[in-house]
């Protein structure tokens, strides 16, 4: 027994010092960060430019790979089937969040095949409808489509974003009935958006700020608790008359489940140290995005509370995907 326990003890040495060996090396080659939205969109710029960043620090190209579709479970499930050695990352929003309740069935789990490595930030969503809407401000929307039950179009980024169900709680509180368009990725439905196609949409903020200011939409409202600074004259929802509304884009990096903690918590560091750096500040926001760089673990817990969060609004709201 004395032998069995001194050779377990070795072993578990071994082992251990095989894992500080392979975090001493990593990075040895090119990461990449699987983006599961079109190019362009809320989340897709500041992490083109966390991943420059990031390269810099670790010594190895940090390549962003966009794999849009079917409410980001395309990408995701890349990255849940990818290896666990630190080379596949997830960029994660509230959508991954959301996919845990929404889909009836998935190939991976939106939690459990995933292991936390921070959270980046998180911008307010805004209210924006093409100026050719007959409603400037959220309470003149809302009677708007009262008056024109289901002939009003809105637009999100796929089933299950939280575009999508941004818009379907809003629906939901006053009354609303909108007809849903999905689109594989913002860019399209922004592009649709400006042209008078649909009518509404609830994007992050970030990608939206430069078509506001120049009269290509009208913002009605911000998601947050607070006025975005991008945007002051803009009221919240709350403040619009619709109490309790509160909901935000947020963007953070999951690597696969079993990813050695010493890998973890070098992403973990050197992702945060790049959110101090100034250009990056700057970004932010200007993009009105609040930087947060939480540890594994906080984002962990958090990730865990904004599903179960959007799994009430699914819940209340009816919105189910098979």
């Amino acid at each position: 027994m004395r032998s069995l326990s001194r050779w377990l003890f070795v072993l578990a040495a071994a082992l251990a010092l095989t894992g500080i060996a392979h975090a001493d090396e990593y990075p040895s080659r090119p990461i990449r960060v699987i983006v599961p939205f079109s190019p362009g969109g809320a989340v897709d710029g500041p992490m083109r430019l966390i991943a420059q960043e990031l390269g810099k620090r670790l010594g190895q190209p940090v390549v962003v790979e966009n794999k849009p579709g079917a409410g980001a479970t395309i990408g995701s499930d890349i990255v849940a089937k990818a290896p666990a050695d630190g080379y596949t990352l997830l960029l994660a929003s509230q959508t991954n969040a959301i996919s845990a309740t929404l889909y009836s069935k998935l190939p991976f789990d939106p939690i459990g095949d995933f292991t936390p490595v921070t959270l980046i930030g998180r911008e307010p969503g805004v209210v924006v409808v093409n100026p050719g809407v007959p409603a400037k401000t959220l309470q003149e929307f809302i009677a708007y489509v009262k008056a024109n039950p289901g002939k009003v179009d809105y637009a999100s980024s796929g089933n299950g974003s939280g575009q999508h169900l941004f818009a379907a709680l809003l629906a939901s509180r006053t009354g609303m009935k909108m007809n849903h368009v999905p689109y594989r990725g913002s860019g399209q439905a922004t592009t649709d958006l400006i042209s008078g196609v649909v009518a509404m949409a609830i994007p992050g903020t970030a990608g939206m700020v430069g078509h506001i200011k120049a009269g290509k939409l009208r913002a009605l409202a911000v998601t947050g608790a607070h006025r975005s600074p991008q945007l002051p004259d803009v009221p919240t929802v709350i403040e619009s008359g619709v109490p309790g509304y509160e909901a935000y884009v947020w963007m953070g990096l999951l690597a696969p489940k079993g990813t050695p903690p010493a890998i973890v918590e070098r992403l973990n560091r050197d992702v945060v140290g790049v959110l101090g750096e100034d250009e990056v500040k700057r970004y932010m926001a200007s993009a009105g995005i609040e930087i947060v760089g939480s540890t594994s673990a906080e984002f962990g817990r958090f990730f865990r509370a904004e599903r179960d969060q959007w799994a009430k609004v699914i819940k209340d709201t009816g919105a189910h995907i098979e």
